[in-house]
């Protein structure tokens, strides 16, 4: 009896363009499923600004957490920047703006500021003394303002560990430890210090440091 023979199978071959044309297509069918499970499969870390945290009594009234103007997001700011979104700051920040004192500071050198909240500058000016410092006076504004620089951007326990400052306009300022705040000479405490900018350090005191008077009356209300 004779048997017909099997034929043998052989692997398959590309035969010609359209086998090669078949393969692109399937190439294109997975290769976003591919792309898809890599991407889920092992989802990178986000990334963080490692910002120190400022302490004081005045700090939980300040945005903290998420909230425009937290510390994480001031560490990526200029200073002058930063000072904009500090709540309590603005009549300080106004007039660093107006005098134009952080425009001459030098390049790379890094700035502390000693920033007087609103509070602070109400019970140190009438409103008509501070309205004629802004817009008539430049150049005693521009001396009180230096009394809150001092050169190179210093933690509070630094300034506190020297035990001294010497602020821009030439005053040497003792600084000491009182508890969880450090006291400047013998006028001003901090109440949030250590927050942190781009080569700054800003550390919110409760009084107006300088040569000049005081005006206020205790009322917030102006002179007639």
């Amino acid at each position: 009896m004779s048997h017909t023979a099997t034929p043998q199978r052989h692997p398959r071959r590309f035969r010609g363009p359209h086998d090669a044309r078949r393969v692109r297509r399937t190439l294109g069918l997975l290769l976003p499923t591919l792309l898809l499970a890599a991407c889920t499969a092992s989802p990178a870390a986000p990334r963080t600004n490692a910002a120190p945290q400022p302490t004081g009594p005045l700090c939980a009234a300040l945005p903290t957490g998420t909230d425009p103007g937290n510390p994480s997001f001031l560490a990526g700011q200029p200073v002058d920047q930063a000072l904009r979104w500090i709540p309590t700051l603005t009549t300080f920040e106004a007039a660093l703006r107006t005098s134009g004192v952080l425009t001459d500071l030098p390049a790379g050198d890094g700035i502390t500021v000693l920033a007087p909240s609103d509070d602070a500058f109400a019970a140190t000016f009438s409103e008509d003394n501070w309205d004629d410092l802004m817009t008539h006076h430049t150049d005693q504004l521009r001396t009180l303002l230096k009394a809150h620089l001092i050169t190179g951007s210093h933690p509070i326990a630094d300034l506190t560990t020297a035990g001294t400052a010497t602020t821009l306009d030439g005053v040497t300022v003792t600084v000491t430890r009182t508890g969880p705040t450090a006291r400047l000479g013998d006028r001003a405490d901090t109440v949030c210090a250590d927050y942190q900018a781009t080569n700054a350090r800003i550390h919110i005191i409760n009084a107006v440091l300088g040569p000049l008077p005081v005006t206020a009356d205790g009322t917030g209300h102006r002179a007639h």
